[in-house]
């Protein structure tokens, strides 16, 4: 199964929303929409395309209503999704969905696209979780790629699960919380062995997480309530 979905936030309107495949996309407030799952994807063999736009002036707070699991199909285990953001002159995204559940046996891989106008406004959370109950087989590679106009601002890519390089005698985590933000000067930082928040030379900063076990998140706040400490108190530490 092939799924788009086409998000475009527009100052002073509702969005623009066109969807197709196993993904639907609701209004829940002038300035929110939330994903909703249609049909079991991703199963190996599916492929994700979203594409979020917000205008120049213009603000969008996006969620999803539920988790999504990645299933390994009959004939393929690979599943992948690949997100793209682009924000303009004065924009704000707020990007923070339920996390993805990586079931044993499937291997998924999601591509996150950022393109930001230098006074665009930015929160990029992304929640990974290998296994169900009693499962840890399942793979996941993500990667992050972010720009303001035509200076790069972050390039990154982890791997977590069974067979890769974080899965060893020492330490095999099994989730994953990131924050991207943009703009952010809060200092580099680090948490035990498990986190760390690194400042990016171009602006902003990228928070990592890796662990066993996410934890349960019942908060949810606006933008504008999301002071640094706010946000790593969010967070799954």
């Amino acid at each position: 199964m092939r799924t788009e979905v086409r998000i475009v936030a527009r100052p002073g309107a509702w969005p623009r929303i066109h969807a197709t495949g196993g993904l639907a996309a609701r209004h829940t407030a002038p300035d929110t929409v939330h994903l909703v799952g249609t049909a079991a994807t991703p199963v190996g063999g599916d492929h994700i395309e979203i594409v979020i736009e917000v205008e120049s002036g213009a603000s969008l707070r996006l969620r999803t209503v539920a988790a999504t699991l990645a299933l390994p199909g009959r004939l393929t285990r690979y599943s992948s999704a690949h997100w793209l953001f682009e924000i303009g002159e004065g924009g704000e995204l707020d990007v923070d969905p339920e996390p993805t559940i990586v079931a044993g046996g499937a291997a998924h891989q999601s591509v996150s696209t950022v393109r930001l106008a230098p006074d665009a406004r930015l929160y990029l959370r992304e929640r990974v979780q290998i296994g169900r109950i009693n499962e840890d087989s399942g793979t996941w590679r993500g990667d992050l790629v972010a720009d303001i106009g035509d200076v790069p601002l972050l390039r990154h890519r982890l791997d977590l699960g069974a067979d890769t390089a974080t899965d060893d005698c020492l330490s095999a985590p099994r989730a994953l919380t990131s924050v991207l933000r943009y703009p952010d000067d809060d200092p580099a930082s680090t948490g035990a062995l498990d986190t760390a928040t690194l400042p990016l030379a171009a602006g902003g900063s990228l928070y990592t997480w890796t662990g066993s076990r996410l934890a349960t998140r019942h908060d949810d706040h606006a933008p504008s309530a999301r002071t640094p400490d706010t946000a790593l108190r969010r967070a799954e530490v």
